[in-house]
């Protein structure tokens, strides 16, 4: 079982930064992928940023440029930063991990088996 805590979360005004955080602990695998993923009321849940197994970093479209994902293979930390924010990256940000993922399928949700509860993100004027 692993247990994963997201911190970090806040508000802020839109071309504001923030940075996420996400610990994982328990039966915890060091090339393990981890990726964040959001979700606003009445929409899916969608992959923001995420780090497979070979270290590869991949990032939604919507976030490009904006966003860095980082992870720590030593401590199994997983870092957002975020940065120009817009009113659309206001959501629910979640932490996964699974086992292992490539490239190609690190958005695929039914395959990460371990979450976080969520921090809040709200991007306002």
């Amino acid at each position: 079982q692993v247990h994963l805590v997201e911190s970090g979360g806040g508000s802020v005004q839109p071309g504001g930064s923030l940075r996420l955080s996400c610990v994982a602990s328990g039966e915890t695998y060091i090339n393990a992928c981890m990726a964040w993923f959001r979700q606003t009321p009445g929409k899916e849940r969608e992959a923001v940023a995420g780090v497979t197994s070979f270290g590869a970093k991949n990032y939604a479209d919507s976030v490009k440029g904006r966003f860095t994902v980082s992870k720590d293979n030593a401590k199994i930390t997983l870092d957002l930063q975020m940065n120009n924010l817009g009113l659309e990256d206001t959501a629910v940000y979640y932490c996964a991990y699974r086992q292992f993922c490539q490239s190609w399928s690190w958005m695929t949700q039914s395959e990460y088996l371990n979450w976080g509860q969520g921090t809040q993100v709200t991007v306002s004027t």
